[in-house]
C-alpha cells in the first residue's frame, strides 16, 4: 500500500484487537491543530478512513490520540476513571507522501508500545 497512514490497535494482555476503541488524528499545522480524521477501530482493530489511503495527507507533523481508558472500561476490563492509561497520543512526521506510514499499539492497562510497523 503507497501513501497513507493507518492505525491499528491491539490488547495484547488479552490477545484481542480494539474493535470500537476510538482514535483522532491530527495535522500540526502553523501552530494548529487540525483533526484529520476522528473513528472506532473496526474488528480487526484498524482504522477504516480515507487517510489510510493517503486522503488530505501531506509532509509534515502528525499526532494521533488512542482512546484506551474508555475501550477498557467498556470492555468490562475494570480500569477505574480515570484508567492509569486514559489516552496514548502520538507525535510522528511523515516526509514522503508515496510511503504507506503504519502505526500500530499494542498495549495492556498498565503500559505501551507505538511503533511504525512495516
Amino acid at each position: 500500500m503507497a501513501g497513507g497512514i493507518s492505525l491499528h490497535a491491539v490488547d495484547v494482555a488479552r490477545g484481542v484487537p480494539a474493535e470500537g476503541m476510538r482514535v483522532e488524528l491530527y495535522a500540526l499545522r502553523d501552530g494548529q491543530r487540525d483533526r484529520l480524521a476522528e473513528s472506532r477501530l473496526c474488528a480487526n482493530g484498524a482504522l477504516d478512513h480515507p487517510v489510510v489511503g493517503g486522503a488530505g495527507v501531506t509532509a509534515g507533523v502528525y499526532e494521533a490520540v488512542f482512546h484506551i481508558g474508555p475501550w477498557l472500561r467498556a470492555q468490562g476490563v475494570g480500569a477505574a476513571e480515570p484508567a492509569f492509561l486514559e489516552e496514548a497520543p502520538f507525535r510522528f512526521t511523515v516526509t514522503d507522501v508515496d510511503q504507506h506510514y503504519h502505526l500500530p499499539l499494542k498495549f495492556t492497562p498498565w503500559g505501551y508500545s507505538l511503533f511504525r510497523g512495516a
